[in-house]
């Protein structure tokens, strides 16, 4: 820890006070104290977890996720995240779902230093895991896309950088996901969200169809529609003080029921936007200015006697190139330029790779690229005559794969490689998938309308629940012996403008024979399938138990050999051994830590007062009343999990405790949270009394 020590020291002789920079010395302070015995493992764990800062299946060794608004990363970016994996990682990248970048086996003391050099770039890791509003993720062709109302990318970014540090997004029951769709055909899968929006213009005024409480995890539930239209002005007063309701009334100490979908399913949906409602009295927000300072135009100059793809094609004989520019690339709106898709398997490279893409980039392609949630990479305005010479430089390393989207581009999470809650391999039976059926089907390679997905567990991080085949982690037990095993699920997917369906459980088959499972599926298919039927058509005609009885031999345990034993990537014989997770650890509720957060809320409050962030001095003084309040409660053996229990279970049981001077109980005070502007005047007497409540409630205790 010495290193450390002198690494804070250094950052501190600085001076500087900026909130980066505040942000890394507390995470260095923070190690230093919970290596020193100071802070519990569960406290640490939900502030390093706030921070991007991901206990691995390896012990001793972090994962670190890197946040990047809908995918977007500069070429310098890029160059920066590769140094930063030389230097503190293995120097391999991983692209995940949610358009993050996440590097591995990093040591706990060096993280404070890493994330410094990722800001260098304006990179963070802040709020990428943990209860926090996590990545807003958004279409990779936003801006491009011909068929978009509006470009929705400047959205996601004034989103994503609005809601970062603010203090009701810190410690909410469980995270919050938003995305962007940019048109009707919703690749952002908005219905899965917590947050999900689609663009619209009405009476020439943009705006968005707002979805709400949609999610996957072990028990899938799609958003329902809060506004077929809300102007773009009111999307984040919206989203605010959703969350500061979420963040009330929202469970606690049950994890697997704090998500915004349980709350909504547990008050219903109306009673949700009515509180909705009451909290935007207290919402101060400018879009017109804030948006004014996110605007990104991409000016490229216009092209004389532009090419079409399809032009472009008509040049080309059938060669591997040709199939690359059919399955991989597509016209922009700026007519002339193609946007072209690199097919990363599984969305693993490395910063060798990086940096020759950074430089091909550079040359032939926009200033930025997109990461996807398909796991790949977008490059943008690239010009019909370049595509050749991009091809052969991308074929230098290995990132001009054709079939990008398409039925043997596999979308897989990390699973048992290194995550506590890996169950079985997802890796390298994606991989051993995506060959054997261009092998079998080379067909597939143009077939976009059947998407496979594995996750490694249940809680669908590889987003199997949205797959038309979808496949999870599992086991089955035999005699005293247990084989890997993958559940498959069948018939999901997007509708469009916000709808879509949660795939279904068909049978779990020993891992090893899924690649017989996936042929027997596809050659059904083929073969009977109407001439226009698509997949999701052909599952509903004929039902989930056609498809039970079609693979259920293949479930037959009984003729299992030594092989099926051993996992896909594994050399010895197999055994669960799931581990933690850290997605979302609730803090223990101790009165000492309790009354120890709700000493730094104070600081926090008085920080932000002094630099005259009302709004923000006003929560943080909201949730020092509210910590205090619990610690009492908690020491008289009063369990509640909910802000909201707390507030009425602490007039009921302590009514005389403190006489406020603005309120009759502490109810009618704490909540004056949601229904007073946060002025200047307000802060500051909010925050003299909350002060002398956690001081006679020190006392008490």
């Amino acid at each position: 820890m010495a290193f450390f020590r002198e690494g804070i020291q250094n950052l501190n002789s600085n001076h500087t006070k900026s909130v980066v920079e505040k942000d890394i010395i507390e995470l260095g302070e923070k190690i230093t104290a919970f290596k020193d015995g100071k802070i519990s493992d569960d406290k640490f764990r939900a502030l390093r977890l706030a921070r991007g800062v991901y206990g691995q299946r390896q012990q001793g060794v972090q994962m670190i996720r890197i946040k990047l608004p809908f995918g977007k990363v500069t070429t310098q970016q890029l160059r920066r995240i590769s140094q930063v994996s030389d230097d503190y990682s293995t120097g391999h990248l991983h692209i995940t779902t949610r358009q993050d970048i996440q590097i591995h086996y990093v040591s706990l003391d060096r993280t404070p230093a890493l994330w410094e050099e990722l800001e260098k770039d304006d990179i963070t890791l802040r709020e990428a895991c943990g209860n926090t509003v996590r990545n807003v993720t958004a279409s990779p062709a936003a801006g491009i896309d011909p068929n978009e109302p509006f470009d929705v990318a400047p959205y996601a970014d004034l989103v994503f950088r609005y809601f970062l540090r603010k203090p009701f997004g810190q410690e909410l029951g469980r995270k919050i996901k938003i995305a962007f769709s940019n048109n009707d055909l919703d690749d952002a899968y908005s219905f899965i969200h917590d947050f999900g929006f689609i663009p619209k213009i009405v009476n020439n005024i943009r705006g968005f169809k707002v979805l709400v409480a949609g999610g996957l995890g072990a028990q899938p539930i799609l958003a329902k529609t809060a506004y077929e239209f809300l102007p773009a002005e009111e999307i984040i007063p919206f989203i605010e003080a959703s969350i500061r309701v979420f963040d009330r009334y929202g469970e606690r100490n049950s994890r697997n029921k704090a998500r915004l979908k349980y709350l909504i399913a547990k008050i219903g949906f109306d009673a949700f936007l009515e509180y909705v409602a009451i909290e935007k009295q207290a919402i101060q927000y400018d879009f017109n200015t804030d948006f004014a300072l996110y605007q990104q135009q991409n000016e490229y100059p216009t092209i004389e006697n532009p090419i079409s793809k399809d032009d472009y094609l008509k040049t080309l004989d059938e060669t591997p190139f040709r199939q690359w520019v059919v399955t991989n690339t597509f016209d922009q709106k700026q007519t002339g330029y193609l946007g072209v898709y690199l097919k990363v398997l599984l969305g693993n490279f490395n910063t060798d790779q990086a940096r020759k893409l950074a430089e091909i980039v550079d040359k032939y392609a926009g200033e930025d690229v997109r990461f996807t949630i398909d796991q790949s990479i977008l490059l943008k305005f690239v010009r019909p005559e370049n595509l050749l010479f991009l091809y052969e430089e991308l074929k230098t390393i290995g990132l001009a794969a054709s079939g990008y989207n398409s039925a043997v581009d596999v979308t897989a999470c990390p699973g048992t490689d290194t995550c506590n809650l890996g169950i079985s391999n997802s890796t390298d039976v994606a991989a051993v998938i995506e060959e054997a059926l261009r092998d079998d089907f080379p067909e597939l390679i143009y077939n976009k309308e059947i998407k496979i997905k594995i996750s490694g567990c249940i809680n669908s991080c590889g987003q199997h629940g949205l797959a038309h085949i979808g496949l999870h982690g599992s086991s089955i037990k035999v005699d005293k012996n247990t084989a890997p095993a993958l559940q498959i699920l069948l018939g999901g997917g997007r509708l469009g403008n916000g709808q879509g369906r949660i795939a279904d459980k068909v049978i779990k088959v020993p891992s090893k024979r899924i690649i017989q499972a996936l042929r027997l599926l596809f050659t059904n298919y083929f073969e009977l399938k109407t001439e226009q039927e698509t997949f999701n058509d052909y599952y509903d005609r004929q039902g989930n138990k056609y498809f039970y009885d079609l693979l259920k031999p293949l479930a037959d345990t009984s003729t299992l050999e030594e092989s099926d034993f051993i996992d896909w990537g594994g050399e010895e014989k197999f055994k669960t051994a799931i581990g933690v997770g850290e997605c979302a650890g609730v803090i223990i509720d101790l009165v000492a830590t309790l009354l120890y957060d709700a000493e730094e809320k104070l600081q926090d409050a008085k920080l932000a007062f002094e630099e005259k962030r009302w709004a923000d001095a006003a929560y943080f003084s909201y949730a020092t009343g509210i910590h205090t309040a619990k610690a009492l409660l908690i020491k008289n053996k009063v369990h509640c999990n909910t802000h909201s229990g707390i507030i009425s279970d602490f007039d009921t049981h302590f009514g005389d405790f403190y006489g406020f001077r603005t309120a009759i109980n502490f109810s009618t005070f704490i909540m004056r949270i949601n229904t007073q502007k946060a002025d200047e005047a307000f802060a500051k007497e909010f925050l003299e009394e909350v002060e002398g409540f956690l001081q006679k409630a020190k006392n008490y205790n």
